[in-house]
Formats: structure tokens, sequence, C-alpha cells
């Protein structure tokens, strides 16, 4: 697989989704999710640029970090336990499942240092999906201000597995309203300027919804579980 070739596919597309959108491509961050491949094919893409890496697994996120270490930036994407938060929080740099107060507290009693969170919405409403209903968010990041430890970096959700282009904007949309509205709080420890949203089958339609932050997998490093 020629990583830095899926690389530079990837980078136009988003270029062009910048462009379709009025944006610039200075606000998207992408994520190579390398959950799926070996700590070879992850040192690959942060050698063809990418230095963004997600793993959705602490096991695997150590494994990778003790070699390639500060060479990326960390992000947790996965449902993380309050009990693994000890595994994990000393190299990353954002979790993206911030979803229930119990992780907060974790979260809050391990980290040195203020950690950037993304709050996890399950805006599709599907079962399979971790996250907070929509109508639990607010009250939710307002009570978020008991753990100093904590910044509100922004909203993260996982849209259904769909051709329907509309159904994926839907998703997306309601995620930048909610986003929206917690911004309008002006809340200290929730500026909630991000949105984590889009992934390999459906990152350019996120981008023109407003997605700051894409977490791309198959397009970017491929899977070597297969």
């Amino acid at each position: 697989m020629d990583i830095k070739k899926n690389v530079e596919t990837v980078t136009d597309e988003i270029q062009k989704a910048c462009e379709r959108s009025g944006r610039e491509f200075s606000e998207v961050t992408v994520i190579a999710v390398t959950k799926y491949v070996s700590i070879e094919r992850a040192q690959e893409a942060v050698n063809a640029g990418i230095i963004h890496l997600g793993e959705n697994r602490s096991e695997g996120l150590q494994e990778k970090y003790n070699c390639i270490g500060a060479k990326a930036k960390w992000h947790f994407i996965g449902s993380l336990q309050s009990r693994k938060v000890k595994n994990v929080i000393d190299t990353i740099t954002t979790i993206h499942s911030l979803d229930r107060l119990s992780l907060a507290k974790e979260i809050h009693k391990r980290a040195k240092q203020k950690i950037s969170c993304f709050v996890q919405v399950n805006v599709s409403g599907e079962e399979s999906k971790h996250g907070l209903s929509p109508d639990e968010v607010l009250s939710f990041i307002e009570r978020l201000s008991d753990y100093d430890n904590i910044v509100v970096e922004g909203l993260m959700t996982m849209a259904p597995h769909s051709e329907d282009e509309e159904r994926l904007r839907t998703t997306f949309r309601k995620l930048r309203e909610l986003k929206e509205e917690v911004e309008q709080k002006n809340w200290a420890h929730a500026p909630c300027h991000g949105l984590s949203m889009g992934m390999s089958n459906d990152f350019q339609i996120a981008i023109e919804e407003g997605a700051t932050h894409v977490r791309i997998g198959s397009k970017l490093v491929g899977r070597e579980d297969q």
C-alpha cells in the first residue's frame, strides 16, 4: 500500500470539499485511524506527513506510542473504560468519546494537565452506537465545569452506515447545530468550537457540513486484520 499516495488523494479530496463549502483547508485536522494496522504502517503515515493518529484501544495505543512516541499527536477515538484512563492519559492529546460523568471524574483525577475532549453524541439514535442523546448534551457539558482538567473542545458523532447522502448530511448538520448551541453558552470550560465527524466513506460530506476533525482509516492506511 502506497501511504504517501493515499495521503495525497485524501488531501486533494479535503481541499475540494473545503472549496465547495467556502472553508479553508487549514480548518480541518486529519486523524489517521491506525487501530487496524501495524506499528510499521502507522509509522509510514507519520513519515508521509500525518501527525495525528487515532486509536480505540488502550493496548494498541500504548504499543504504537512506545515506538512512535511524540512524533505523533495521539487521539483516543473509541469508547474508553474508566479503569483504563490511567493507561492512556499521559500519552494522548485528545479524547473523542467523553459521554459520562464517571469517565470525566477519572480523567480529571488522572490528568496532570488539561485534556481536550470531544463529547460523544449519538445523533442517529442507533442502539449500536455510544454517546449521549442530543437532549442530554447541554446539561452534561454544564456539569463538566466541576472537572478543571477537562476542556470541551467540541462534539463528536458517528454517522449511520448509509448510502443515503441526505441522511448523512442531516446527522452532521444536527451535530453542528448542537455545537453552536453550546458555543452560545460561552462556558469557559467548554469553548466547543470543534466537530469530530466523518470517516473514510463520508468525510467529504462531513467537511461540507462543518467537520473540523475527520477520522480516516481505510482510505489512508488500509486494514491489516483482514
